[in-house]
């Protein structure tokens, strides 16, 4: 049978004292009260296991400092690094997150928002992959505030904190260009987000700079499966690399649209006697905490995650305290050098 929650009444009785007492005592006001009572009434509370009623305090207030993130999931490193910035933050301001995966689901993303905003929650950051707009333009026009990061929202009331995905492509697929690789494949999971398209777009302006033929034989797109994706971005790695193992010609160099599709790749290359970076380089993108931990440690483009979930927040806060924020902001990507890239002798 589960037990009844304790409330401020039960302990103001225990106590025999008012209910306004114990409201004072438990939140920390500066109301004059004598110690010794303050110290019965704190013992009471911890001795009943008292936990606050956080909705009935933020209705009686109008305040509620609990703010949404939805990230199509947590599992993937880049969005734990995202919402690890986030809660810095959050903690620092005495806010709460409370996190929502979408598992790339379109439906769940909408529902989460929906639960939220009927939960009092005021705002809001997310990297959508809804396409419903209706929704969110009719709760913005109720009053939540949004934050979008890495996917864009084509909305005018959403502030953007966007990262140069096509630069990032750019610089990947130039980088190996410059090593002398002229038969740079792009293996990559559905080209159904913007970002996924702004890489690939990135891959072909390199290629077409440094004056090479675009190969569709050397581009894998793996096929949209749904659910949790990021399980899967490993074995996609390794499936698409299976494909480009029995071309006749082999490419001499690999550009993986994320890091952990970058492990699959280097993972199928070992299981077939393939040497990393002697035989074919390797490049990933985003630079996760593992890149730097394999072996050989992953050349891969920094896409400034934790930066990201900071700066969402603030600019959140600042939306939410009536204030003017930047509309638009771009991160820049970085290309960290290690050691799965080699020059083409």
């Amino acid at each position: 049978m589960m037990k009844k929650r304790v409330t401020i009444h039960d302990i103001a009785r225990i106590a025999g004292v008012s209910s306004a007492t114990v409201s004072r005592v438990l939140s920390k006001s500066s109301y004059p009260v004598s110690s010794e009572l303050r110290q019965k009434i704190e013992q009471l509370a911890e001795e009943h296991d008292y936990i606050p009623n956080m909705v009935g305090k933020q209705l009686k207030t109008h305040t509620n400092t609990t703010i949404g993130v939805i990230v199509p999931t947590i599992s993937n490193p880049f969005y734990s690094s995202v919402v690890l910035g986030i809660e810095e933050m959050a903690r620092r301001n005495n806010y709460h997150v409370f996190l929502c995966n979408s598992l790339q689901n379109p439906k769940q993303e909408d529902e989460y928002l929906e639960k939220l905003f009927e939960n009092q929650v005021k705002g809001v950051i997310l990297s959508s992959i809804s396409f419903n707009r209706k929704l969110m333009t009719r709760l913005i026009k109720l009053g939540l505030k949004v934050i979008a990061i890495d996917q864009p929202l084509d909305l005018p009331d959403v502030l953007q904190i966007k990262f140069d995905y096509r630069k990032g492509g750019y610089m990947a697929a130039k980088y190996l260009a410059d090593q002398g690789h002229r038969r740079i494949a792009y293996v990559t999971a559905p080209l159904d987000r913007p970002s996924r398209q702004s890489i690939y777009e990135g891959y072909l302006d390199a290629l077409q700079e440094a004056g090479i033929a675009l190969e569709e034989q050397l581009v894998k797109v793996s096929e949209p499966t749904g659910g949790d994706e990021t399980r899967g971005e490993f074995e996609n790695g390794k499936l698409l690399t299976r494909q480009l193992l029995e071309l006749s010609e082999l490419p001499t160099a690999i550009f993986a649209c994320n890091d952990m599709t970058a492990f699959g790749v280097i993972s199928e290359l070992t299981e077939h006697g393939v040497k990393i970076p002697e035989h074919i380089s390797v490049v990933g993108f985003d630079n996760i905490d593992f890149s730097q931990m394999i072996a050989p440690p992953l050349t891969t483009i920094n896409q400034p995650s934790y930066e990201m979930g900071k700066l969402a927040y603030n600019m959140l806060m600042e939306l939410m305290n009536g204030g003017q924020a930047e509309m638009d902001i771009v991160l820049q990507p970085k290309l960290v050098q290690r050691s799965t890239v080699t020059a083409v002798k």
